[in-house]
């Protein structure tokens, strides 16, 4: 999707001021103000336990929140029921009737709606289409391998024509590969459809190849939310840099800030020049952020240029196909991992001594983990 017509599309919901608890003390959501554009393609991204699926939920209206209000089409809904909400879901679970056909369960929305029986079947006949499933549209659910089922329980989401598609943890149930065929089919669908999608996991990647936007959350709160790659080369704080993608941390102390950067003395010994991105001030802690595919081994002896060379130790290689991982001990941190070649492998041996090196620009000061 092209990011003008996200940017310029009006907010299709709206969080305002949400809090959630279910025990009067501990808030699960807190303080949510979050909008969601027409078109768009959102993630709420985070760990087990941070709010993402609750706040979801409120949005379905299978929960309450307990303050603020949430509008679709500038509409508040806190009191609208469920199925008043035009919204089309899908678990990972499926949630399909075993004892119903592929058709009469991508129906059923529509005969909810009673919607007459010969729209209901062009309706169905298109929906099945769209999913390449018109010729297995007798058979029962049991029938069909976890892929088709998804596939099943898309189409009856999207049957209706609804202004937005809720989905929670989709493809969890499904393996590796054909996981990662159903985010580019449904991301195509997006696309084509022109749906709004709301769409929870805790798979970073999953996040990053679908979403438009993601919304991080840790501990209740939107830590984050910004386009996939803005989230990985700018996070702006420490759980975020350590949560979306593979990142390598350094601890030390904030010597002196000059402009956008500043100098970093480590607590192993040395010093490292970084962006100012999260920090209090000269002499306050910080944790550096160095992504593994920045990172540049040198062999110890081999001259090199910038102000950011470290002495490491080899503890590991580790080959991945398309790239290898070095994992080596750094200023402390001992699973400190580099991007590498595969070929450059035969290079490193177990227990060598080498350098790193990385641009100060690569390297984000950020609040203390």
């Amino acid at each position: 999707m092209e990011a003008g017509i996200v940017t310029t599309a009006p907010a299709l919901v709206r969080f305002s001021g949400i809090q959630k608890t279910y025990d009067g003390e501990h808030l699960v959501v807190k303080n949510l103000d979050l909008d969601i554009r027409k078109g768009e393609f959102v993630t709420l991204l985070g760990p087990s336990g941070s709010g993402k699926t609750t706040t979801l939920m409120m949005l379905a209206g299978f929960e309450v929140p307990t303050q603020g209000e949430i509008y679709i089409a500038d509409r508040p809904i806190k009191n609208m029921p469920p199925h008043k909400r035009d919204i089309g879901m899908v678990f990972q679970n499926y949630a399909l009737f075993p004892h119903l056909t592929i058709e009469e369960n991508v129906a059923f929305p529509l005969s909810v709606r009673k919607t007459s029986k010969a729209e209901t079947q062009e309706r169905v006949k298109a929906a099945l289409r769209m999913i390449k499933m018109e010729t297995l549209a007798q058979r029962r659910p049991g029938q069909l391998s976890g892929g088709q089922q998804q596939r099943v329980a898309l189409a009856r989401a999207l049957v209706f024509n609804p202004q937005l598609v809720l989905m929670d943890e989709p493809l969890g149930a499904l393996d590796k590969r054909l996981r990662e065929q159903m985010q580019l089919e449904i991301k195509q669908l997006h696309e084509t459809m022109g749906i709004t999608v709301v769409y929870v996991t805790h798979d970073q990647s999953e996040a990053l190849t679908m979403s438009d936007r993601i919304a991080v959350f840790n501990d209740g709160i939107v830590q984050q939310i910004d386009r996939p790659d803005a989230l990985y080369e700018r996070p702006v704080n420490s759980f975020v840099a350590n949560f979306v993608g593979e990142n390598n941390v350094l601890s030390g102390t904030v010597e002196t800030i000059d402009k956008d950067y500043c100098r970093v003395a480590l607590k192993a010994g040395g010093t490292v020049m970084a962006r100012a991105v999260n920090i209090s001030g000269a002499g306050a802690a910080t944790s550096l952020s160095v992504r593994p595919e920045r990172i540049a081994i040198v062999p110890d002896g081999a001259s090199s240029d910038g102000p950011n060379r470290l002495p490491a130790k080899v503890q590991n290689t580790i080959y991945l196909g398309d790239h290898a991982l070095a994992v080596l001990d750094v200023a402390g941190n001992s699973e400190f991992m580099v991007k590498l070649q595969p070929g450059l492998l035969d290079s490193l041996s177990h227990g060598e001594s080498v350098f790193i090196t990385f641009r100060p620009e690569d390297c984000l000061a950020l609040d203390p983990v």
